[in-house]
């Protein structure tokens, strides 16, 4: 499963079904362009078990508002629809999955 693009529009419906760690980023954001490579590894390595999702929070403000996301990047996992778990800041790959696993 390749990561997909969560917008206000879909966002509800990207994230419903079993687990999905959202990425909420923006482009000038220089953490979020460190963890982006990490999230293409777990993505290719876990895409049985979880759907990543990127929302860019410049285009959708509405959503990381909801969401009370205050400083990016923020990553949301969700499970069936509820968030279980949140990591804001930087993480490296052991940690991320350590908090996939424990959901999984």
């Amino acid at each position: 499963m390749a990561t997909v693009t969560a917008t206000d529009q879909n966002f509800e419906q990207e994230t419903n079904e079993g687990l999905v760690l959202v990425d909420f980023w923006a482009p000038w954001c220089g953490p979020c362009k460190m963890v982006a490579p990490v999230l293409e590894e777990i993505d290719e390595e876990m895409n049985d078990e979880i759907k990543i999702a990127k929302l860019n929070v410049d285009e959708n403000q509405e959503t990381a508002s909801k969401y009370g996301v205050m400083s990016i990047p923020t990553m949301l996992l969700f499970k069936n629809g509820e968030v279980v778990d949140q990591v804001v800041g930087f993480q490296p790959k052991e940690q991320l999955t350590e908090v996939i696993n424990k959901h999984a």
